[in-house]
């Protein structure tokens, strides 16, 4: 008998002729995580990838895998043959390891099912004569096939797999099968969560962070790291591109009317990160945007906002309520982080009465006064990058 670790995927099942292509992405993705826990094996089998050799390591394991997309359990199990005699020891002794500190009966079920549907017995009949020997053989236990306290899960394959423990993993798809994103990463609760979710669907993530150092303190930019750094829990490493917004700030005050700083501020930054795009072949900018959240987030200054550039635009929160995605946030633990009380470039020249249902003559009357290709290269060429591990 050996311990191993049985993934279940989630929406790579489904794929078809590129499911291989999904798999050995998320094969990569766990290499990835598992770095460091000695000289394990990955292996395919019918359906379920396996893990061997971190036996020493399984809590780690299991919580690092728990974090990665593509994934939607988590099992440490025994593997053995498919002999009979040996799925009944290899469940015996996994259930006499969970139920033996316990008082009082415990009450499970065995629940089998055959990849090799040519073995010489179905699936109910192995689960009763497996149930049987269970009983035969601890003391405290009790067979309930309706609401058992534990389930005892027999999949019969090549080996055969015993597991009790079923550990909820993130779902989605495995990173880097849907393409590069940029997310414009703030300070607030709304855009980490916006990244998680496009990393869910497998969008490989990057990050920019506006600024408008001194006006903004180095303790708010150290905020957006600790963000990405909580973040890169669930991305992988990424990058994050600091840019100082400050001098295009001051000269949309000087050159401007006052009510559309707003508006004109994040056209600069959806051009930035164009720029930062085109450069480093992401394939689409994402942002925390809620409708009507903000006065930049209404139907009419997110039509002005994004005529600025070509590029496709993501925003996974568009429809969300704001409680929904604080829970969300909660979820992947980053709100604690978000509502750190630290002024982000936003707050710098912020008009009294801002702009609500900009139109786009206006605004582009009023960039004329801008030296936008001067501003944005003086811009970039004082970006920093953050290298997130």
């Amino acid at each position: 008998m050996d311990r191993v670790i049985s993934i279940s995927l989630g929406e790579v099942v489904l794929k078809g002729l590129n499911r291989k292509y999904f798999e050995n992405k998320l094969i990569d993705n766990i290499k990835r995580v598992l770095k460091g826990l000695g000289d394990f094996k990955i292996y395919k089998e019918q359906g379920k990838i396996y893990i061997e050799g971190v036996e020493n390591e399984e809590e780690i394991a299991i919580n690092r895998l728990t974090k990665i997309f593509g994934i939607i359990y988590v099992s440490p199990c025994i593997r053995t043959s498919t002999e009979l005699e040996d799925i009944k020891k290899a469940s015996i002794c996994l259930l006499n390891e969970k139920v033996k500190d316990e008082n009082g009966i415990v009450t499970f079920k065995v629940n089998t099912t055959r990849s090799d549907k040519r073995y010489p017995l179905i699936s109910p009949e192995i689960s009763r004569i497996v149930g049987a020997a269970i009983l035969d053989n601890i003391n405290n236990v009790k067979v309930d096939v309706v609401s058992p306290m534990i389930n005892v899960y027999i999949d019969i394959k090549e080996n055969a797999y015993i597991y009790i423990e079923k550990f909820k993993s993130r779902g989605g798809l495995p990173i880097g099968t849907n393409g590069k994103g940029l997310l414009l990463l703030s300070g607030g609760i709304d855009s980490p969560v916006a990244g998680y979710m496009m990393a869910k669907r497998g969008v490989e993530i990057d990050c920019l962070h506006f600024h408008s150092y001194p006006f903004t303190s180095q303790r708010a930019e150290e905020k957006v790291i600790k963000l990405a750094e909580e973040l890169s829990i669930y991305t992988g490493p990424l990058r994050v591109f600091s840019v100082n917004l400050l001098n295009i700030q001051k000269a949309i005050n000087e050159n401007c009317p006052e009510d559309q700083m707003t508006i004109l501020s994040r056209r600069f930054m959806m051009r930035i990160g164009e720029r930062i795009a085109q450069d480093n072949e992401y394939d689409c900018l994402i942002t925390g945007e809620n409708l009507g959240q903000v006065a930049s987030q209404t139907i009419e200054s997110i039509n002005v906002i994004e005529k600025a550039v070509d590029t496709t635009i993501l925003r996974p929160l568009i429809g969300f309520d704001k409680t929904d995605i604080v829970k969300m946030a909660v979820e992947i633990e980053t709100y604690e982080t978000s509502i750190l009380p630290y002024e982000d470039c936003c707050t710098v020249f912020l008009p009294k009465h801002p702009l609500t249902r900009p139109k786009l003559k206006d605004i582009l009357d009023a960039e004329k006064s801008l030296d936008i290709e001067s501003l944005i290269d003086e811009a970039l060429e004082n970006k920093k990058i953050h290298y997130i591990k």
